[in-house]
């Protein structure tokens, strides 16, 4: 009975130690996984002044965490929450968010940890200036045992942290959502094959000066261990160098980098690639002002050296190029040649000639086609920052210098020639364009190397160039058909052949037969005409012969007909000098010519009557009364009277004077007169 009395008081208290231990928890157990922070309820100190962590002892949380075991506490004073200790996963990166501490700069965005950055012990934190709001510094992989009332962890998984009020879960659910857009929960990792680039926008520290618009470079030299920030992955050395908030000149190149994406954001761009036959003029816009190094005669602009503002004298070689495209343009110039098509269903692969169309003409015979054309254009690789400089990009200078130039030189050229002249003379055409525009690329810093004319065309709905054309190629199908027709008569002319040569073989026997026969008559035919030949040569020799004969005997006779003819000429000759001397003689002894004369025309008259026997006195004779004297005058009176007078005298000197003339043969012109 006594047992049972024992055994039962005994029970009750320890069933009372039970139930004070549970209601004034006095003792607490912390697993080995887990932290307790300790709220003092009450204390002879009294409350906080400021802030969230007692530092002094005060009621509120302690900045001290539990770590496993048991602990025991003074009754109904402390209030403790257990929490999970803090992990980060492999490779991913943990948030701070500080609750307590002194409040940031007018001018910063996040907390400076440059004082300190342990966020294991919050009376050092808080002791040594740490501010309150998110950190700058971030968590890496790892476990930490954190005071959760004094720092909330935000990590990709879960939010860390005591949650003292209803809506802290949502405020720190927003931030959670922007670091993850931001993927600040991962490193950034740039990988050789991606051919990228970052560009980071930092958005803590100073601002930018008015004359800025991208931050420059800070914090780069290794050696420096102050001011090296490895890629802005320490705030802050950056803020120490005197890093500005805003997009930096500075990029990420391959790696992998753990930064505070609240600090900085991340954009990834590709990287500048200058294919081989280019060249990259750079213009940046940045930097300080740089000194004109393109020289006196250059008067388009200024170019200067590598990083000052403005356009690179030292164009970028074929490669890849960590460029901060923000920073600067880089104008990729062709330096191989490259064609520029005036043609509008055309376009090269550069694309500068997209807005070209065919060159519009007006020929001398007032046609007016479309003249589709190709210039070939080359550009020194140290002449490209020049180009660039005057024209701004390659495609301005096409359209608002080549285009022109080229479309007026054209022009000019087309009013100078027919249609028809324009489409047989392209050769010549395209040789002078070439000569002649050569030097008025070269004015703008460009080496022509070509120039090809395509065949003229008519405008939409104009067929008069077509009915050209189709003469031309009716004229040279012309040409072509008589060309076949030859080359189809050579090919009869061959069948034929070939047929008379089958023909021939199938009777080669009688062929044979008769070609004998045929050679047997033309040797006998031979035969014949040699001996006729020569039976001819012996006539013709008789003939020449007898000939001669013929010729001598008749030049003998008509040299004895010339001497017989001189001989009697001779006689004549003489006998008449001695007749006229002897008229002469008669003509003296009868009292000169006159009488002479008288006496030869009575004497003739005689003879004539006397033959005639003719009456000299008419037997009857009528007088009409008409003459003086009763006289009739005769014809016979009449030419005694004309005997006798002046005239007859006259007449017998002229003959006497040509009786007295030498008596040589008659001339010609003597014979012809007569």
């Amino acid at each position: 009975m006594i047992d049972s009395t024992v055994l039962g008081a005994s029970a009750v208290v320890c069933l009372v130690v039970v139930v004070l231990f549970t209601i004034t928890r006095c003792v607490r157990y912390v697993g080995n996984n887990r932290v307790a922070i300790v709220e003092k309820i009450w204390s002879r100190k009294g409350s906080i002044s400021a802030g969230l962590i007692a530092m002094g002892g005060e009621a509120g949380y302690q900045p001290v965490v539990l770590r496993g075991g048991y602990h025991f506490f003074v009754p109904f004073q402390y209030r403790v929450h257990s929490q999970p200790l803090v992990t980060i996963p492999q490779g991913q990166i943990g948030y701070v968010f500080a609750r307590d501490g002194a409040p940031l700069e007018p001018t910063q965005t996040l907390a400076s940890n440059a004082a300190t950055a342990d966020f294991l012990d919050v009376a050092a934190f808080l002791a040594n200036g740490g501010q309150k709001g998110p950190q700058r510094t971030i968590l890496r992989e790892g476990t930490y045992a954190i005071n959760l009332s004094q720092f909330v962890i935000v990590t990709r998984e879960r939010i860390y942290g005591l949650m003292l009020e209803s809506n802290d879960h949502a405020l720190f659910s927003e931030m959670q959502a922007l670091i993850e857009e931001r993927e600040g929960f991962f490193a950034v990792v740039i990988k050789d094959a991606s051919d990228l680039i970052g560009v980071v926008t930092v958005h803590d520290g100073p601002a930018l000066t008015a004359d800025q618009i991208i931050a420059p470079e800070v914090g780069t030299d290794q050696a420096d261990g102050v001011t090296f920030h490895n890629s802005f992955q320490d705030p802050e050395k950056f803020i120490a160098a005197g890093g500005r908030r805003g997009r930096q000149l500075q990029v990420l190149v391959e790696g992998s980098y753990f930064i505070n994406r609240l600090f900085a954001t991340i954009e990834m761009v590709p990287k500048t690639v200058i294919d081989v036959g280019h060249v990259g003029v750079v213009i940046s816009y940045t930097g300080d002002s740089g000194a004109d190094t393109s020289g006196e005669e250059y008067r388009h602009g200024e170019l200067v050296d590598r990083g000052t503002r403005g356009v690179w004298s030292e164009p970028l070689l074929p490669g890849k190029y960590a460029f901060n495209t923000y920073a600067g343009k880089v104008l990729v110039v062709p330096t191989t040649n490259f064609i520029l098509k005036w043609d509008q269903e055309l376009t090269g692969q550069h694309k500068f000639d997209e807005n070209l169309s065919e060159v519009s003409l007006i020929t001398k015979d007032a046609f007016e086609p479309t003249l589709p054309l190709s210039v070939v254009v080359h550009i020194d690789y140290r002449k490209a920052p020049l180009v660039v400089q005057r024209f701004g990009d390659i495609k301005k200078l096409v359209e608002q210098t080549l285009d022109p130039m080229v479309s007026a030189y054209f022009k000019n050229v087309a009013q100078k020639y027919t249609l028809i002249e324009l489409l047989q003379e392209r050769s010549d055409i395209q040789a002078h364009a070439g000569e002649e525009m050569r030097a008025k690329f070269g004015a703008y810093n460009l080496e022509l190397q070509e120039v090809l004319i395509g065949t003229p065309r008519a405008a939409p709905g104009n067929d008069q160039i077509e009915k050209v054309l189709q003469q031309l190629r009716e004229r040279q199908l012309a040409e072509e058909q008589v060309t076949t027709y030859a080359k189809q008569r050579v090919a009869a002319e061959g069948e034929k052949e070939l047929r008379e040569a089958q023909a021939r073989a199938h009777q080669q026997t009688a062929i044979t037969e008769s070609e004998l026969s045929i050679t047997v008559q033309e040797n006998q035919g031979k035969a014949s005409v040699k001996r006729a030949t020569q039976e001819a040569e012996q006539t013709r020799t008789l003939a020449k012969a007898e000939a001669d004969k013929i010729r001598i005997v008749g030049e003998g006779e008509a040299a004895k007909t010339i001497a017989l003819a001189g001989a009697e000429a001779e006689r004549i000759t003489r006998t008449g000098l001695a007749t006229a001397e002897t008229i002469e003689k008669q003509a003296a002894a009868s009292g000169g010519a006159q009488y002479q004369l008288t006496r030869q025309v009575i004497e003739r008259l005689a003879d004539a009557l006397e033959k005639s026997g003719v009456d000299i006195v008419p037997r009857v004779q009528i007088n009409t009364g008409g003459a003086e004297g009763g006289q009739g005058s005769g014809a016979f009176q009449a030419l005694i009277g004309m005997l006798l007078s002046e005239k007859g005298v006259a007449m017998l000197g002229n003959q006497v004077a040509a009786n007295d003339a030498p008596t040589s043969p008659p001339s010609n012109d003597t014979i012809a007169a007569e």
